[in-house]
């Protein structure tokens, strides 16, 4: 047996010092202390126009949309949100003593908000954005914990997170804050009026706009440089909100601040996804605050660029035909597959989408005009044909079917092949037919 030499040994002393280091340097990034559990009886009363306030803000902030599994349950969470690194469960915010909230402080709560801390001093995932609230205004986070511990006490006890290896070890989350977390408020710019800086508040720190439409690192924290260019959030494409908007044609302020309240505005498709929990909740708030979001966001769309202003006008062409063109032999290589993608729709969908979308009128918008052509990825337009968009929990709104159960997935390839090509006239998706593959799988 060789024997290790002074040298050697000196090295793997070394080695386990500094590893001894690190890891007291993790352990010490990742210690937060717990905060005293508060009885509800130690919390002061609390104003209902205060209480009011704080519904509208967390009807900006989403809380429901992530809380909320069951709507007969609101706030008690069990929602599964699915990462790149597994499905995190979101947890119970409702004043119960034993599985919610109820024993936290407001300082307790501001912590969570601000640096991703629960009360016990265990680090939470920023599946949760605490990388946005943590601009919150102290005012904002009063109203807000007043609404909250104001709610139905619900007992449901959390849902164990199913995370990869090794991203179950919450010490590891201590170097992500160090790395991504970022505690510098919004800054007004003078440039803008209330209304802009308001909405820019809004967007960057309660709304969160860019955790579903910023593009994400290996690490899951948005690539800042690519703010509001475009991500993913449950499977569907994100659009871009910024000069890379694929929208075929512009916003102006009212449609967008109609849409955000609503779900649909004229010209512009339907809310779908995940997108109708984040306006049924707009629904909620303050309009004025939506209006100043609306407002932030059309400032970074700008100006159409001279492609985009030429496929807009194409797009109005398109949709003031009775119908889509035929595919043709003209098409390539791709004929065969376009000229079914062309039985398909005139099967399934041109009776209500040549009809278009009036008020009152049972038809569909002409879909030279919606956007999930014109996305750089196919699956909003994947999920939209396979599970058809219905509105949330019962309330009124447009509807379509789904047709996972009646088309295959050669059909839902073809369809949207064709519609990619003769209804946005835009260069085909590169891996379609893989992608309705992915989505089609449980």
């Amino acid at each position: 047996m060789k024997q290790i030499t002074p040298r050697a040994r000196r090295r793997l002393w070394s080695v386990a010092v500094l590893l001894l280091i690190l890891a007291a340097g993790v352990a010490a990034l990742a210690w937060r202390p717990a905060i005293a559990p508060q009885a509800p009886a130690q919390r002061p009363p609390f104003d209902a126009a205060l209480v009011q306030r704080g519904a509208q803000l967390a009807a900006v902030g989403q809380c429901a949309v992530c809380h909320t599994a069951d709507p007969s349950t609101p706030y008690a969470g069990g929602v599964p949100l699915s990462t790149p690194f597994g499905t995190v469960y979101s947890t119970n915010i409702t004043p119960d003593g034993a599985t919610g909230i109820g024993a936290w402080s407001e300082p307790a709560f501001r912590r969570a908000l601000r640096e991703g801390v629960a009360r016990d001093g265990h680090l939470l995932y920023p599946a949760f954005p605490y990388d946005h609230y943590t601009r919150l205004a102290d005012d904002d986070i009063h109203a807000i914990y007043a609404f909250m511990m104001t709610r139905d006490a619900l007992h449901a006890p959390a849902h164990p997170n199913r995370l990869n290896f090794p991203f179950g070890l919450r010490p590891l989350l201590a170097g992500w804050n160090l790395l991504f977390l970022d505690h510098a408020a919004v800054r007004l710019d003078p440039a803008h009026d209330a209304e802009w800086n308001r909405g820019a508040y809004l967007a960057q720190a309660l709304g969160h706009c860019g955790a579903c439409h910023s593009p994400r690192n290996a690490l899951g924290a948005e690539k800042k440089r690519r703010y509001l260019g475009g991500g993913e959030a449950e499977g569907w494409y994100v659009p871009a909100l910024n000069a890379a908007s694929p929208s075929p044609l512009p916003w102006t302020l009212d449609q967008l601040t109609v849409y955000l309240r609503s779900g649909i505005a004229p010209d512009h498709a339907i809310a779908g996804g995940p997108m109708q929990g984040v306006v049924g909740n707009l629904a909620q708030a303050d309009p004025r605050d939506v209006r100043a979001l609306a407002s932030y966001v059309l400032t970074f769309m700008g100006k159409p660029p001279p492609p985009l202003e030429a496929a807009a006008r194409a797009a109005a062409r398109s949709a003031s035909q009775s119908s889509l063109p035929p595919a043709t032999a003209g098409d390539g290589a791709d004929a065969q597959l376009l000229q079914q993608g062309a039985q398909v729709y005139a099967g399934a969908c041109a009776r209500c989408h040549d009809s278009g979308r009036t008020i009152g009128s049972g038809g569909a918008m002409q879909l030279p005009m919606a956007i999930a052509l014109y996305d750089p990825d196919p699956r909003s337009l994947i999920h939209i044909i396979r599970d058809g968009i219905a509105p949330q929990d019962g309330r009124a709104g447009r509807w379509m079917p789904g047709f996972a159960d009646i088309l295959t997935d050669q059909q839902v390839t073809a369809l949207a092949a064709y519609l990619r090509r003769h209804g946005a006239h835009a260069a085909p998706w590169p891996h379609l037919a893989a992608d309705v593959q992915k989505a089609a799988k449980p």
